[in-house]
């Protein structure tokens, strides 16, 4: 049993964690400042670190953060959301009232008496939350979260000694899996992998009584993919929905996703997702033969475009052309007489060719044509893999079916910017076996 200041539908002000849970608990009371702990649906995943937040915003005064993939999702899934077993918030129960000393609804935030705080934010707009540095960060779904918010967030958590806790299913081999397997083999890193088979939590009729349901409600195919994902952690278990998982998949198998050096005797072709609240990314492409190279990938947030240019200049690259979305025309906040981003960008030294429009499944069927002769740098794309791997359809869960739609996460940002490279190739030549490099351009840096 341990005591915490929580949980007022209890009689006895205690919270009892589940024997799975001990391990872990224990070894960030002893002072742990890493775990990755991969469980399963219903394992109990945001009540412990709930709990775990109250125990360690009252042992050290300091900020904490319950991050989930997307913030417009965070609201609904904790902020808002009900514990099914008393009826009352998730949040009422983790940090009781009489415990506040303010709770802001418009932002998610609850200040402690203590000095304390804790607010549920989104991997989506990572850099632009660090204003009350964490000292405790928990990552919601960490294998759906953009994998640039940790490696933001990981300096200034080292720097002031605070601890960051991973929960999540599982979604194929992606930043997750790589870091499971770092927590694994590291000695003062907290793993564990719990399949609902193992945890108690379900019995084994609850379980085949799931699967059965899931392949009745989602036909034999998804229906095992979500089982294995949700219920038995699996790693290998195909990601529902992903658009070219399939593809990427290959591209691994077959030696693909490997180290591909920038070639300086052939021109480097790049194209833009120009984001606004969203990121921006610019991939960056060479056709070497009947092969085409996704050399680099960058991604920004909150940069003006200016500095964006200045990168890509900077960079020892002969270019033949830059591709952007018709959005290219929007006003760039900022700039003198309020002008579009694309006279911003020629004034800069870079113009834009703009993209065909084209509908988003067209781009992503187009994209799909070309992976196959795709060969992708793992040390400069590492992230662009994962999110082309990962980039998939919105899940109707009262319908139980797929749409045609793609989720609007971080990957989608990604994959964005490879659809404009994809649909303005494929319109503009078929891709031969040799292109007239005849015209190219070297950007003045």
């Amino acid at each position: 049993m341990i005591a915490l200041p929580h949980d007022p539908a209890s009689p006895t002000g205690i919270w009892t964690p589940r024997p799975f849970q001990l391990p872990v608990w224990n070894y960030l009371d002893a002072g742990g400042k890493r775990a990755v702990e991969v469980w399963h649906r219903r394992a109990g995943k945001d009540e412990f670190c709930l709990a775990w937040a109250a125990y360690a915003a009252h042992k050290r005064v300091g900020s904490y953060w319950h991050m989930l993939p997307q913030a417009s999702q965070a609201r609904k899934a904790i902020w808002d959301a009900i514990d099914e077993e008393r009826g009352i918030r998730r949040i009422d129960l983790a940090f009781p009232l009489e415990l506040r000393e303010s709770t802001r609804n418009s932002d998610m935030f609850i200040r402690f008496k203590n000095g304390s705080s804790w607010a549920v934010v989104g991997s989506d707009n990572y850099n632009s939350l660090v204003g009350s540095q964490p000292v405790g960060l928990t990552f919601s779904e960490f294998a759906l979260a953009n994998p640039q918010a940790w490696a933001y967030l990981r300096p200034i958590l080292r720097k002031n000694g605070g601890w960051a806790l991973f929960i999540s299913t599982t979604r194929g081999k992606n930043h997750l899996y790589r870091l499971a397997q770092h927590a694994r083999e590291s000695d003062d890193w907290h793993y564990s992998l719990l399949e609902a088979t193992k945890s108690g939590v379900f019995t084994a009729a609850d379980l085949r009584d799931e699967l059965l349901e899931n392949k009745r409600q989602f036909g034999p195919v998804l229906g095992q993919a979500l089982f294995e994902q949700e219920y038995l952690c699996s790693w290998s278990a195909a990601t529902p929905g992903a658009f070219w998982a399939r593809e990427m998949a290959t591209a691994e198998k077959e030696g693909r996703i490997t180290h591909v050096d920038h070639d300086p005797a052939l021109p480097v072709v790049t194209s833009w997702d120009l984001g606004v609240k969203d990121s921006t990314v610019i991939h960056f492409w060479q056709v070497v033969g009947t092969r085409i190279h996704a050399i680099r990938s960058l991604a920004y947030q909150n940069t003006g475009l200016d500095e964006m240019i200045r990168d890509v200049l900077r960079l020892p690259y002969t270019y033949r052309e830059h591709i952007a979305p018709h959005d290219i025309e929007v006003r760039e906040i900022g700039a003198p007489g309020a002008q579009s981003r694309n006279t911003t960008a020629r004034g800069l030294g870079i113009q834009f060719r703009i993209a065909p429009k084209m509908s988003v499944q067209e781009g992503i069927d187009a994209f799909r044509r070309l992976i196959p002769r795709m060969w992708f740098s793992k040390d400069h794309c590492e992230t662009a893999i994962e999110a082309f791997g990962l980039y998939r359809a919105e899940f109707d869960d009262m319908r139980g079916v797929l749409s045609r739609t793609p989720i609007h996460d971080w990957t989608s940002d990604y994959a964005d910017s490879a659809r404009y490279f994809a649909v303005t190739r494929l319109r503009t030549n078929d891709w031969g076996s040799r292109i007239d490099y005849s015209r190219t351009n070297r950007a003045a840096t």
